[in-house]
């Protein structure tokens, strides 16, 4: 099959310079910080051009003679502005120390408190800060994934089934699912994905923002708040906040073009990336950043176990034998797992205009395109017979797609499986369902702030938008028989806002500060349905379609006020309250708040801060009015399951409540030390519980004809029912530490080491699951331990980063070992009763990373990076969990056939159905060259 792929082009950046140049001179000089140099500072003149400090801090830059303004900033430290007078002809040499700021970024408003920025020290919150350079040494291609190799509270991984997922991967912090982290850029909100989580995988029954659609080069650096903000930002802010920071004053532009392949030789990447920009007066900027990419599959599927495979689909001596002699020849039955190809567009701009001497209107706007290709499982021969409808038939055999088989294609069954045996059908060999997706998402602020008698104001709006169209190829829709085509258009979801914001702060006197604001926002979410086609009866096979009565548009609007005070008790004593009212047209109220302490023990060296807080979740969008047939692979079948939604007749008779708003309890404890000079250390204990939690149900069946659940299934034509319930009370609590200690001499350069850990203490369902009626009568539940095993222990139990930096002349040597934890699961659907014994285990393991850099010239830069460098895969074992289990494992042949039936007979070896904690591509090869302008 043929993909598509972006068009191989000669790439030719021609840069025009003037001939002459009148009146210049050259602005040298030294930038430290405590006498040590600082590199990658940003200098910068008012009158345009830049430059960046390198590895000794030193700095050269050439300017037209005559006055600047030069401003020098750096993440962690106080920026600066001088005026220096350039001379035509002649070098002016100026030095300057910057002083250490933790943070040093007043966007730690954002994610602090509303009232006024504070230092990473100072805040009694703990907050991430993490830089463009130190994601880009990852060598990953995609954002969400650079934060999965620096973050260790935060998890993503590429699902084992694909599909819609590849899109975006699900993501989390703190084992708390994509829909409780709040994503910000530059402090707006980002508008959530329209895709919803289906898959048995971490994340199932959420949504969230496309991280991955981010360009990586646009971001300055991004913050992340560990600790709930209800009473900041109201609805998703329960584990946290990330809020991504652009960058904005314009130093210097710049082409990456970059490339890379795995160890198998597959799953090749390409691309370019554009940065530039420029400056007008002191403080006016545009940066824009241009990012097309290509990402190729990699196939990871396994060889099928002979005997497993036979369990699953054989019965008869005839067919057993087939199953033989086609394995004999497709030793993985052709199946094509592994992470599907995507084709990426990305354009993002940050834009800043002064107004006055202190008013400043912003702007920010990212479009992104994405195409992907995933492939189904392979349809062998012997497991369905649709092939007949794709395929003429072998001379001499009868035509089976005739009319006189009717709809129900059973007639169609028997006789083919009778030519079969005697031999007729040998030369058919199945097909390949195929998903395609294409993605739009869009995200646009226009705002104005500025400060009139000590009051900052801000105002803005800001507006967005997710859409996924889906097709698939390459199968058919059985119950249409001779009439069905081998292509779909299965339909679609989208997600759009608009969001208006106005925040006030004010510094009422030198230890007392003051923030309130409002926030307005409506949501649309819209369901697309799909061709006849595609749903009509069984639908499309491996991907049904969205029925005509599931479609519609559906709306909702919210409004939002919050009050912060900030108060220094004494110069080392600080308290900071927030509370916040918020009012949505299809629930009623919320009312929220939270309370925060910092009190420095020993100046900056020594810091004790704590925080209480109550939070809340509306339920999306999604999880209110999605409602479809989804095709499941079940124990080697097809099995259709009705998601019906919360307002639908279904879930009326099941006896399924309205939805209402999760609410959250959060508390945390935490300890800051600098003990010796650029080392720091902070370690914070958390406590969060979530009331009336929101889950997707376990897929419910009965065959008691006697029980309301039966009949609601048999009239709709599906064997299992699924909705949203607001149906646990979870618990979890856990340890985060960060430690950093820089600039260390050794011989001729500098070294940085910087190790950071997350360890879950608890992450528990309190309590009994609140079944409705229905389902206890038919004696089922919402919560399987399928469902349990992935909502508590689905993520590493712990996850540790051990990073090392090494600047040495033109070399930058980085070296990340990443620690993931063990994590578990238990699969009732592909293993069956008996995995309510038996836990499926995947064990702890060290994945390394290795980034070389080296400066070829001052314009251009090379890097090689080796991720995964010791090809370490996922792997997994089964444990027992009591005595049954035990002696089930105890027989070789049972505990095969249970491995296999995990794995879908082999095909899914390395990950099996429900994924592993780090990516299953093994060790892959990144290199990018970066040309300076």
């Amino acid at each position: 099959m043929r993909r598509p792929k972006l068009t191989p082009v000669v790439l030719s950046i021609v840069f025009l310079m003037p001939l002459i140049t009148a009146g210049q001179g050259t602005l040298t000089g030294t930038v430290t910080s405590n006498g040590q140099p600082l590199d990658n500072v940003s200098v910068i003149s008012s009158k345009g051009g830049g430059t960046r400090t390198d590895k000794d801090g030193k700095y050269s830059l050439r300017l037209s003679a005559g006055t600047h303004s030069i401003t020098l900033s750096s993440i962690g430290y106080t920026a600066q502005t001088m005026s220096v007078n350039i001379v035509d002809g002649q070098q002016t040499v100026q030095d300057i120390s910057l002083e250490s700021n933790a943070i040093g970024l007043e966007t730690i408003l954002v994610v602090g408190t509303r009232s006024r920025p504070r230092s990473a020290v100072g805040t009694p919150l703990p907050v991430d800060n993490i830089d463009f350079p130190t994601l880009k040494s990852t060598g990953q291609i995609t954002f969400d994934k650079t934060l999965q190799y620096r973050v260790p509270s935060f998890n993503t991984v590429n699902t084992p089934v694909n599909d819609a997922t590849t899109l975006l991967d699900p993501y989390e912090i703190r084992n708390h699912g994509p829909s409780r982290t709040l994503i910000l850029i530059n402090g707006k909100r980002k508008n959530l994905s329209s895709l919803l989580y289906v898959q048995f995988s971490p994340g199932r029954g959420e949504t969230g923002a496309d991280l991955s659609g981010i360009p990586l080069d646009a971001i300055k650096n991004v913050e992340i708040l560990r600790d709930g903000a209800s009473a900041q930002y109201g609805s998703d802010a329960i584990a946290g906040v990330m809020n991504i920071v652009l960058k904005d004053r314009y130093d210097q532009s710049y082409v990456t073009l970059f490339g890379g392949v795995t160890n198998k030789g597959d799953g090749g990447n390409y691309g370019l990336t554009l940065n530039s920009g420029g400056n007008f007066g002191s403080r006016g900027y545009i940066n824009y950043t241009v990012s097309l990419s290509q990402q190729d599959n990699a196939i990871r599927s396994g060889i099928i176990d002979i005997p497993t495979e036979i369990a699953t689909f054989g019965g008869d001596q005839v067919t057993n034998d087939a199953i033989r002699r086609f394995l004999a020849v497709y030793p993985t039955g052709k199946n094509e797992n592994g992470t599907g190809e995507t084709t990426a567009a990305k354009f993002l701009y940050n834009l800043g205009v002064p107004v006055g001497e202190t008013g400043l209107f912003y702007s920010n706007a990212a479009y992104v395109f994405k195409k992907v290709n995933s492939n189904a499982n392979y349809r062998v021969p012997y497991w369905r017979i649709d092939e007949v409808l794709l395929h003429a038939p072998i001379p001499g055999a009868p035509d089976y797609t005739g009319s006189s088989y009717g709809s129900s294609g059973s007639q169609l069954q028997n006789d083919f499986e009778a030519d079969k045996a005697a031999g007729k059908y040998q030369g058919y060999i199945g097909y390949e369902p195929t998903f395609n997706g294409d993605l739009t998402d869009y995200n646009a602020t226009a705002g104005f702030k500025n400060e009139v008698n000590g009051w900052k104001q801000d105002i803005s709006i800001t507006v967005g938008g997710n859409q996924q169209l889906y097709s698939v190829i390459h199968t058919v829709n059985r119950t249409l028989l001779k009439a069905s085509p081998t292509a779909f258009k299965p339909g679609g979801f989208g997600f759009f806002n608009v969001i208006g914001n106005v925040d006030i702060s004010k510094s009422l006197t030198d230890n007392f500060a003051i923030g309130f604001g409002t926030e307005i926002r409506k949501e649309t979410y819209k369901i697309i349905a799909g061709d006849t086609a595609s749903y009509s009866g069984e639908g499309a096979n491996s991907f049904p379609g969205i029925r005509q009565e599931n479609s519609g548009v559906f709306s909702r609007y919210n409004m939002g006020a919050y009050f912060d005070a900030s108060v220094n008790v004494t110069s080392n004593w600080l308290i900071d309250g927030t509370i916040r009212g918020e009012k949505y047209s299809d629930f009623g109220d919320a009312f929220v708040y939270r309370v925060s302490s910092r009190v420095k023990v020993d100046g900056d060296n020594f810091v004790l801060r704590g925080s209480a807080s109550t939070g809340f979740r509306a339920p999306t969008l999604h999880q209110i009015y999605d409602q479809s047939t989804q095709a499941s692979f079940v124990a080697g079948t097809i099995q259709l399951s009705g998601l019906f939604n919360n307002n639908s007749k279904q879930a009326f008779l099941l006896g399924v409540p309205k939805l209402k708003p999760e609410k959250s309890v959060n508390f945390t404890l935490g300890v800051g030390v600098k003990p010796v000079k650029n080392l720091s250390m902070t370690l914070d204990y958390y406590d969060i519980t979530i009331k009336d939690r929101i889950v997707y149900s376990s897929a419910i069946s009965s065959s008691d004809p006697n029980t309301t659940l039966y009949h609601i299934l048999q009239d709709n034509g599906v064997v299992q029912a699924q909705f949203f319930i607001n149906g646990i009370k979870t618990h979890t609590t856990g340890l985060d530490f960060v430690g950093s200690y820089t600039r260390i001499a050794l011989g001729k350069g500098r070294l940085g080491i910087n190790v950071a850990g997350n360890y879950t203490l608890t992450n528990k369902i309190v309590g009994s699951p609140n079944d409705p009626a229905a389902v206890k009568q038919a004696n089922a539940t919402i919560l399987s331990t399928q469902i349990r095993s992935l909502l508590t222990k689905s993520r590493p139990k712990y996850k540790a980063v051990l990073g090392f930096d090494y600047a040495l002349d033109k070399w930058n040597f980085n070296l990340a070992n990443t620690l993931f934890g063990p994590t578990e699961f238990q699969d009732l659907d592909n293993g069956g009763s008996i995995m309510e014994h038996i836990k499926q285990e995947f064990t702890t393991n060290v994945v390394t990373d290795i980034n070389v850099g080296y400066d070829i010239t001052s314009k251009i830069n090379a890097t090689v990076t080796v991720s995964d460098v010791f090809n370490i895969l996922p792997k997994w074992s089964l444990k027992a969990l009591d005595n049954t289990g035990q002696a089930y494992l105890a027989d070789a042949a049972q505990k095969s056939l249970l491995e296999g039936f995990l794995e879908f007979s082999g095909r899914y070896r390395i990950l099996a159905y429900n994924g592993s904690q780090f990516s299953q591509l093994g060790a892959i090869f990144q290199a990018t060259v970066t040309f300076k302008f």
